[in-house]
């Protein structure tokens, strides 16, 4: 038996009135996902637990099985993992995002425009961040080129400290949402100073790009303890994402990651490379398991884009499942699929929600019959509810 979760990160929402009154699963054309729900069971997953933020870090922790209330100690060390940062138990890991924040007004007074940078590539983003660790590297803080707009700090022996997530804030004015931590934010203020001017923003800026003018701060922890996933639940994983948070945590459990060439976190990802890289880790590499995380629809949502969330959710329809699936039917098989975000993330608020989600299970040796699409109301309407999200995919995995 193969397994596989297919992740389509902050995919479900709510009705949207620019849809006609539908979320953007319902809108979306989705044949593969509706296939399999016609042939599976739907139901409702309670992924982030009471009284946690509704992050993807413990979301995903949950969906992979590990209760964050006991697994979880912040989301940037798992993101270190994955960029290979070493890590003292007292060390503080923060996540270090590329803003764009506006230009003329006194720092506090700013308004963040855009928590990504306009997506900012890889490549631009270490050449910002060489001339950050120029300002700021020492023996006390430490930083690290992540993925696109997501990097990593180091405070050696340092303090926790109020951060605030920059997409929960975006068009709003910064000041309320600063750190109260009077290092971290003397250097967001200088970093301001330092990238706003900088030859590469001037040049983003004359492109009609967004200036990656700022550093922001948040999502701070320390190093985290997984257990095995193998000693876990007795297979092989793979982890397939383009995000570090993912990585990091396939990393900390020792799962094998796979790395796909063009995979961004965005609609413009490599979705036949990501698909591929599973049925290889499956088919050829002797993996039993294969998470295959997608961001986009959780982007799409951040920036408030109807259409392109609606798009990424057909994409993953298309070019993730479908495929997949037919790799596993033709080299004969047998295999279940889980499908299901992490959490909400509403277009209305471009942020996410601690609500439950809907999953789709199905099972090539067990496949049911009934008229069911996967979509949100269906889910809620088929009466099954799971309200611990980490004991989901003990039963998924049920022999």
């Amino acid at each position: 038996m193969k397994y596989i979760v297919v992740l389509g990160d902050g995919m479900a929402d709510e009705p949207v009135d620019a849809l006609g009154g539908k979320t953007p699963l319902e809108s979306a054309s989705t044949p593969a996902m509706d296939a399999l729900a016609s042939k599976g069971e739907l139901g409702m997953v309670q992924n982030v637990p009471a009284g946690m933020s509704p992050g993807s870090d413990v979301a995903n922790l949950s969906v992979l099985g590990y209760d964050p209330k006991e697994s979880y100690s912040g989301r940037s060390p798992l993101e270190a993992l994955s960029v290979g940062v070493d890590m003292e138990p007292d060390d503080m890991v923060f996540r270090c995002n590329l803003v764009t924040l506006t230009e003329e007004e006194p720092y506090e007074e700013k308004t963040i425009l855009d928590h990504s940078s306009g997506e900012v590539s890889t490549a631009d983003a270490d050449i910002l961040m060489d001339a950050i660790r120029e300002a700021f590297h020492s023996s006390t803080f430490q930083f690290y080129t992540g993925t696109s707009y997501r990097h990593i700090m180091i405070w050696k022996h340092g303090e926790l400290a109020r951060l605030e997530p920059p997409h929960d804030h975006l068009t709003q004015v910064i000041g309320p949402y600063l750190p109260d931590c009077q290092p971290l934010r003397e250097m967001m203020e200088k970093s301001f100073d330092i990238l706003n001017n900088h030859p590469l923003n001037l040049q983003r800026a004359a492109e009609g790009k967004h200036k990656a003018n700022s550093l922001w701060f948040w999502g701070a922890g320390t190093r985290p303890q997984l257990q095995s996933f193998q000693e876990k639940t007795g297979l092989k994983g793979a982890m397939i994402s383009a995000v570090d948070l993912l990585k990091g945590i396939a990393v900390g459990s020792g799962m094998q990651v796979c790395h796909v060439e063009g995979a961004t976190g965005s609609i413009d990802t490599n979705w036949e490379g990501k698909a591929q890289a599973a049925i290889d880790a499956l088919l050829k590499d002797g993996c039993d398991f294969a998470y295959i995380h997608v961001e986009a629809p959780d982007e799409m949502a951040h920036q408030g884009l109807v259409e392109e969330k609606v798009k990424s959710i057909e994409y993953l329809d298309s070019r993730i499942i479908g495929p997949v699936c037919k790799a596993m039917e033709d080299a004969g098989e047998s295999y279940r699929v889980l499908i299901l975000p992490d959490h909400p993330n509403l277009l209305r608020l471009r942020t996410h929600t601690g609500d439950p989600v809907p999953y789709l299970l199905y099972d090539s040796t067990r496949e049911k019959k009934t008229i069911s699409r996967y979509t949100e109301a269906e889910a809620a309407a088929s009466g099954n509810f799971e309200p611990e999200g980490h004991r989901l995919l003990n039963r998924f995995l049920q022999k």
